[in-house]
C-alpha cells in the first residue's frame, strides 16, 4: 500500500497562487509516476498534471499549461503542484494519485484507471 495525503488547498482570489503538496508513505515512492487530478461539482474527474517516476518528464492538460507546474522530491516522498494565475474554473477538489509504471522512466499516465493509489483530496476554491 502507498498512502497519499494532500495539503495546501484553500480559498484564493482569481489571479492568485496556491501550492499543493502530496506526501507519500508506505512504499518506494520513487518507483511511481505521480499525477494530479481534479473534480468540480457535477463534472467528471479530469487529469491535470503528471510527472514520471524519474522526474524527467511532465505532462499537463491544455487548460493549465503555462500556469501550473508539477514537481517531485523523491528524497522527501513528496510531489507538488504549483498553481499560478488561478481562475474560477480551477475550482475543484484536487487529488493526488500514484501509478506503478514498469519500464519507461519517462512515461506519464493520463488516464485515471492507470493509477493505483489515491489521496483523499483537497479543496481549491478560486473566487472571481
Amino acid at each position: 500500500q502507498l498512502q497519499l495525503v494532500e495539503s495546501g488547498g484553500g480559498l484564493v482570489q482569481a489571479g492568485g497562487s496556491l501550492r499543493l503538496s502530496c506526501a507519500a508513505s508506505g512504499r518506494t515512492f520513487s518507483r511511481y509516476a505521480m499525477g494530479w487530478f481534479r473534480q468540480a461539482p457535477g463534472k467528471e474527474r479530469e487529469f491535470v498534471a503528471g510527472i514520471s517516476w524519474s522526474g524527467g518528464s511532465t505532462y499537463y492538460t491544455n487548460s493549465v499549461k503555462g500556469r501550473f507546474t508539477i514537481s517531485r522530491e523523491n528524497a522527501e516522498n513528496t510531489v507538488y503542484l504549483q498553481m499560478n494565475s488561478l481562475k474560477p474554473e480551477d475550482t475543484a477538489v484536487y487529488y493526488c494519485a500514484a501509478a506503478r509504471v514498469y519500464g519507461a522512466a519517462s512515461f506519464v499516465p493520463t488516464a485515471g484507471r492507470a493509477y493505483d493509489y489515491w489521496g483523499q483530496g483537497t479543496q481549491v476554491t478560486v473566487s472571481s
